[in-house]
């Protein structure tokens, strides 16, 4: 008698994650997501190659060498000094802005960093992706002592680098279809 009760729940069980399984092939898919493997990522590995800085802000090409990195890692891509695929680029544009005002002071400011990117591929070809930025407005308050804005705007400049790897990363792995978020 228990043993056919386990039987069962068991039975009912399984056709419960079967159903789930079948729901989840059938309706994601359709709303946009995506499963992908390891195998259909365009490469196996990739290398940062040097990053030019052309602005006045010193060392936003090791930031953004770290932030690339990190991303890559993230998305299942290993960062190799060897690898056969390189990208490399040029940092083009840095500005921090005064986003909003209050009583005469500014109240906010935003980080702007535009690039260029170069992937280099075994073929010899490359492939040139112009004027990639944060797609979001990256802010900091300016309330606070001048040791905290600073601080703000190491974060912002930070996170502002943290989207910017995100998109040419997303734009490498996905295409140039518009990239997940």
């Amino acid at each position: 008698m228990k043993s056919s009760k386990i039987q069962y729940y068991f039975r009912h069980f399984i056709k419960g994650i079967l159903f789930a399984m079948f729901c989840c092939t059938i309706l994601l898919p359709g709303c946009g997501y995506a499963i992908y493997t390891k195998s259909s990522l365009p490469f196996d590995a990739v290398q940062i190659d040097r990053f030019v800085n052309r602005t006045s802000q010193p060392k936003l090409e090791d930031k953004l060498f770290r932030a690339l990195t990190e991303e890559f890692v993230r998305q299942g891509i290993p960062v190799l000094s060897q690898a056969e695929y390189k990208l490399g680029g040029v940092i083009r544009h840095y500005d921090v802005r005064m986003l909003s005002e209050q009583s005469g002071s500014a109240a906010e400011y935003e980080v702007i960093i535009e690039s260029d990117f170069t992937l280099f591929e075994p073929s010899g070809e490359k492939r040139v992706f112009k004027d990639i930025g944060s797609p979001f407005i990256v802010s900091f308050p300016s309330s606070g002592t001048l040791e905290e804005l600073v601080a703000s705007k190491d974060l912002a400049l930070d996170r502002a680098l943290q989207e910017i790897s995100q998109e040419i990363v997303g734009v490498l792995i996905y295409g140039d279809e518009e990239v997940p978020r």
